[in-house]
């Protein structure tokens, strides 16, 4: 009986703990209060555990304080642009002045007493972009309109959902309609946990913006066989928690060999620290989520949106390996959007003249997200993953009496 409960105890550990760093890999920024209240105790309670984990075989490093646990994640390239930032209130992705604003914002938040109103940020705010840098940039706000008034609050509502800010009292409505204002706590221990560069952005001189996110992610070179090995296994483990897939022609050859190597064994890690399990094919793997609780993009999924980006994966899964110009796809969708409409299987405005190339928009953005698709000037290139949504012919494993018997 001794022993039964002891691996009941030990089970429930182990349970708790992957749900702890599930936790962190779904959300790095975890607070203590509100929603996420619960994954922030499980990760305090098995922090040393995770700390061990992540450092061994990721190198992130993972902060907790008693209002933050943030796991510093290094992305694998800082050329992605398929997860940008939302404005979750109409579902659109950040613009690049919304861009700046945010980064004023914190700027401004940093040196900022512990409250402070949206009027007040937005005074510093334009103050600080009239800056002769940002204004050689083509950066201009001065909050004159209501598009700028909107910019502000988008930027307000994603401090919010990080919890740099909490709302005090008023509304955002009230502020981009002209007509009354917001006020903020300003937490600043989870302001100073946002940033996860390896050296600051003051530290780095460049003339262009890649070259600037290179120097601020750098990592000092590996100066032994067994360092090289270990940044090794760290990119692969990265890419395999932090993409979708891992295509084998992306690796450096040394990166290549030390993964033919050492793919089961890296991939049986991280199954048993977090309940992935790897799906291998000939041109890469991907560790994929029975739970399907640690993507930002869900494929598939209910509405229009979700039925025209299966479709689109599905006809260029015939494809791979060639470039499908996207006017070919454009064409497919409104031969089939009167009928869909007609079925009620799409929204009404699908039918619309031009409305088939913001949906194509919608589905090519969506796959790209999951690298299933790859954008050049000429068209799409489906990727080999996109080959699971091909549509198979029905086999049919035995009679129906013999279905039954079973």
């Amino acid at each position: 009986m001794t022993t039964a409960l002891t691996d009941a105890v030990t089970a429930q550990r182990i349970a708790d703990q992957r749900r702890a760093a599930r936790a962190l890999l779904r959300k790095p920024l975890l607070r203590a209060d509100g929603a996420e209240g619960v994954a922030f105790v499980l990760v305090t309670r098995h922090l040393r555990e995770l700390r061990e984990w992540f450092d061994r075989e990721t190198g992130w490093r993972l902060v907790v304080n008693s209002e933050v646990a943030r796991l510093v994640k290094t992305v694998p390239g800082t050329a992605d642009h398929t997860h940008p930032a939302l404005d979750r209130h109409r579902k659109i992705a950040f613009s690049r002045r919304r861009y700046v604003v945010t980064c004023l914002a914190l700027a401004v938040l940093e040196r900022a007493d512990s409250q402070i109103t949206l009027g007040r940020l937005a005074e510093h705010i334009v103050a600080a972009a009239a800056d002769p840098g940002l204004v050689d940039a083509g950066v201009a706000f001065t909050l004159g309109s209501r598009d700028e008034r909107g910019d502000l609050v988008a930027a307000a509502r994603l401090l919010l959902e990080l919890g740099v800010l909490t709302r005090v009292a008023g509304e955002e409505q009230a502020f981009v309609d002209n007509t009354g204002d917001v006020l903020y706590d300003v937490r600043r221990r989870i302001t100073s946990a946002l940033l996860t560069t390896t050296r600051g952005p003051s530290m780095v001189s460049a003339d262009s913006i890649e070259d600037r996110l290179d120097g601020i992610t750098a990592e000092l070179p590996a100066a032994t066989d067994e360092q090289r090995n270990r940044r090794i296994r760290f990119r692969l483990t990265r890419i395999l928690l932090d993409e979708p897939v891992l295509y084998y022609d992306t690796l450096a050859e040394p990166e290549l060999a030390y993964f033919t190597r050492q793919r089961s064994a890296i991939c049986g890690r991280i199954q048993a620290f977090t309940g992935l399990v790897a799906e291998t094919r000939a041109e890469g793997i991907a560790m994929v989520d029975p739970a399907d609780d640690l993507t930002d993009v869900r494929m598939p999924e209910i509405g229009t949106d979700g039925h025209v980006t299966l479709l689109v994966a599905e006809w260029l899964s015939r494809d791979i390996g060639t470039c499908v110009p996207v006017a070919d796809l454009r064409g497919k969708v409104a031969r089939i959007a009167a009928d869909h409409v007609r079925r009620r299987v799409w929204k009404r405005a699908s039918a619309e003249d031009g409305a088939e190339a913001e949906l194509v928009e919608t589905a090519i953005r969506k796959l790209e997200a999951l690298r299933l698709v790859q954008r050049s000037v000429d068209g799409v290139r489906p990727l080999p993953a996109i080959s699971r949504y091909a549509l198979a012919e029905p086999t049919v494993s035995g009679s129906r009496s013999a279905g039954a018997n079973r």
